[in-house]
């Protein structure tokens, strides 16, 4: 019996400040290999490879089922406000136009945002939107065997001139992973760390966030003991020492977060790590724990340094906790900075000058500010624009749009940064060119550390 066959392509050329490893694509990989029969799998990564050689592997590959994993609509910045739809449209109508009989095949977290207008920006067979392991699974076996595949759960596909998006109630919780020999050192070299999961979902309803929308709200931690397997591997068969555990907040769930460190250390495993922290409810007890299992670096999602906007930005914690916490990484030795949203909703000029008056209260620190919210559709500054008449009903925001507070000086937000004699990194300064010249004399894991006053 001839073999099927699957390829995995991911279209993401966006590299500032650095290529990032196509962790989704591992993670459907891993899954289906160990369990999708009669099927041959090959991943084609588009940061290593031209258009020009994207159609030659076609050709020679020919597989029967091309699955794209798009990884983000656009950069999420009102500076630079870079667009990547068209980019990955160029690349779908490659495989359209050199393979006009393989099943095309849509995901990934831009897709899981948008299912309903990017399913007809690029009209592919089928689209899987959220957690696509198992739906993808399902959709593949089913497809090749000929059973009825329209009952998956997250589907996107069309029924007549109707598309049809199927709902989404059951999340896996063991997952398997493992890096191919070829993308990771590609990334070990360029960007100087892996990335790997310890959870999925976040139970936060932050006004501006789609992790809700990409996850799901209910938090499902992963095996720590496949995790440090992951760690293992990574370590002794791949010589990589820095892993950033991509999580949407890493200290949501204390007792697993503990479980995990306890098995790093008693695995013998000398790896650094980073991850994304709430500043919220954090001991000196337990960030010990961290760094002795590796973390050296943390990157808060604050958003505010002014408890009148962190209540607008639905935010559950105070200023008093972040500078509380980030007093305790620097006398536990932990790498720490703050990403903020200057001019989100709610924002005016006294909390942000509240901000930069509070961030001389924080040492030691790197501040890397957004200027104002990108509008997702679903969240709930979504649902507050539309009822201040800020967006029309009918705009589908697949093209950045951004909310910005009225009545802000924004023209003097990098003097008012640079006044408080901390480091302040906008969006538009360039640190590509820093980074590289420090990745070019073998610097790994996050270098962000190093533009501290």
């Amino acid at each position: 019996m001839t073999n099927k066959r699957l390829l995995l392509v991911s279209p993401n050329r966006f590299a500032i400040p650095y290529p990032v490893y196509p962790l989704g694509i591992s993670y459907l990989l891993s899954y289906l290999q160990d369990r999708l029969e009669g099927f041959e799998i090959a991943v084609f990564d588009m940061n290593l490879h031209s258009n020009e050689e994207l159609i030659a592997y076609l050709k020679h590959y020919n597989p029967d089922f091309t699955g794209v994993s798009l990884r983000n609509v656009d950069d999420v910045s009102s500076m630079s406000r870079e667009f990547f739809l068209s980019g990955y449209k160029v690349i779908t109508d490659l495989i359209r136009e050199t393979l006009p009989q393989t099943t095309l095949i849509i995901g990934g977290s831009a897709f899981s945002i948008f299912p309903e207008e990017l399913f007809s920006y690029f009209n592919p067979d089928y689209g899987i939107y959220g957690e696509g392991e198992e739906s993808l699974y399902k959709l593949l076996t089913g497809l090749s065997s000929g059973s009825p595949v329209n009952s998956i759960e997250g589907l996107v596909y069309k029924k007549g001139d109707s598309l049809v998006v199927n709902p989404r109630s059951h999340f896996l919780r063991s997952l398997d992973l493992s890096f191919s020999d070829d993308l990771s050192q590609y990334y070990w070299k360029k960007s100087g760390m892996m990335n790997m999961q310890t959870k999925r979902g976040c139970p936060y309803d932050c006004i501006y966030c789609t992790y809700p929308l990409i996850e799901g709200s209910k938090v499902r931690t992963l095996d720590t003991d496949k995790i440090v397997e992951s760690l293992k591997d990574l370590h002794f068969n791949k010589q990589i020492n820095y892993i950033f555990f991509t999580d949407s907040v890493f200290n949501i769930n204390r007792k697993f977060n503990l479980e995990l460190a306890h098995k790093i250390i008693q695995s013998g495993i000398k790896i650094s790590w980073g991850a994304y922290f709430s500043p919220h409810n954090m001991t000196r007890k337990e960030l010990e724990l961290f760094a002795e299992s590796g973390l050296t670096h943390i990157e808060f999602g604050t958003e505010s340094l002014s408890d009148t906007t962190l209540r607008h930005y639905r935010k559950h914690f105070t200023v008093d906790e972040v500078v509380e916490v980030s007093d305790i990484c620097n006398e536990v030795g932990i790498y720490f900075a703050h990403f903020l949203i200057l001019g989100g909703y709610g924002e005016t000029e006294k909390s942000i000058n509240e901000g930069f008056e509070n961030s001389k209260r924080i040492n030691n620190s790197v501040f890397f500010p957004y200027v104002g919210m990108r509008i997702y559709p679903g969240t709930m500054l979504h649902k507050k624009a539309l009822e201040e008449g800020y967006i029309d009903p009918n705009d589908k925001l697949i093209e950045p749009t951004y909310y910005l507070a009225e009545n802000i000086d924004y023209g003097t937000l990098k003097q008012r940064g640079e006044a408080t004699g901390r480091r302040w990194v906008f969006p538009d300064e360039d640190v590509v060119t820093f980074m590289n010249r420090l990745r070019g004399r073998n610097r790994k894991g996050s270098l962000w550390h190093h533009l501290k006053k």
